[in-house]
């Protein structure tokens, strides 16, 4: 399980990275403009962004804390979290690919 601040504080840990609204949900961007992460914190739950392959990884983790959106979003590599569920190293890992792919970049561990 990783807390919603946990999340939160992991996100801004990366360079260039912006916290700011969207719709009912709080979006982490790079450079302000493309979306990484968002997070609902009532429901406690994250999406990512992950090239089809990292999704096809991650997803078959055997709790089924990290599953692909059910529609176009989800082909489209968004990614939904279960922050209740999720492994604390698992979500540092998705997220990291989830950045570097959004960004462009690269950033260790």
């Amino acid at each position: 399980m990783i807390s919603v601040a946990e999340a939160r504080k992991f996100a801004m840990s990366f360079p260039d990275t912006a916290e700011l609204p969207h719709f009912e949900k709080t979006s982490f961007r790079v450079k302000g403009k493309k979306i990484f992460m968002t997070i609902d914190e009532k429901k406690v739950f994250a999406v990512i962004k992950l090239t089809p392959e990292d999704q096809s990884v991650f997803s078959s983790a055997p709790d089924g804390s990290v599953i692909p959106l059910p529609n176009k979003w989800g082909l489209q590599g968004w990614t939904r979290v279960n922050l209740k569920k999720i492994k604390k190293m698992l979500f540092k890992d998705a997220l990291n690919c989830s950045w570097q792919h959004v960004s462009g970049g690269s950033r260790k561990s």
